[in-house]
């Protein structure tokens, strides 16, 4: 199955604004589209630009399967921790980061990630990993990767930019970021 992603920059801006608009309405309340929303976007984009077969939703284990028949766990994040549910032969890791658009954090076997966390307390099921520990276990074990077919789309920073929005700190943190329309009479740099 093949995905025609070219609407996904629009529809992806409209959500984070309407998102920031939310959280205008209900201050001190966070609107974070998170749960089936954001994993069918990553399944939809790992699809897209790892060649993946998927699998039914909402699959026990794995989500997709390679054009050489290796299963892959497909996880996205916003934030900087990924819940993993059951051990998997490969694992994709992504992260959707508001300014950046769409990182690969992890993208190798399953095994040395589960045991990182089998024996940790699970919040029903799932058991929760850092992308820090990912990155860490990535440099270690090395392991057969994903190859690319297509470049992770690219598309917050340009689809807010198309749209005439940006980003803008509310903390020191980076944590904290609302939408704000440019001003067309803004100029970059020194005048």
């Amino acid at each position: 199955m093949t995905f025609d992603l070219r609407e996904l920059p629009k529809l992806l801006t409209d959500l984070y604004a309407i998102v920031a608009r939310l959280e205008k309405l209900a201050p001190g309340r966070k609107f974070t589209p998170d749960g089936h929303l954001v994993g069918s976007i990553g399944e939809a984009v790992a699809a897209y630009a790892y060649g993946l077969e998927l699998f039914t939703a909402s699959g026990k284990q794995h989500d997709a399967r390679t054009p050489d028949g290796r299963h892959v766990q497909i996880k996205l994040t916003q934030g900087q921790s990924v819940a993993l549910s059951y051990d998997c032969e490969h694992l994709l890791v992504l992260r959707l980061d508001r300014k950046l658009g769409f990182v690969e954090i992890y993208n190798g076997p399953g095994a040395p990630v589960w045991a990182r966390i089998a024996g940790k307390r699970a919040e029903g099921l799932q058991r929760q990993i850092r992308l820090s520990t990912l990155r860490s276990i990535a440099e270690v074990e090395g392991g057969v990767r994903l190859p690319q077919m297509q470049p992770l789309p690219d598309i917050l920073p340009k689809a807010l930019e198309a749209a005439g929005m940006t980003f803008i700190e509310e903390s020191g943190e980076g944590q904290d970021v609302r939408l704000r329309k440019t001003d067309p009479n803004e100029r970059g740099g020194s005048a």
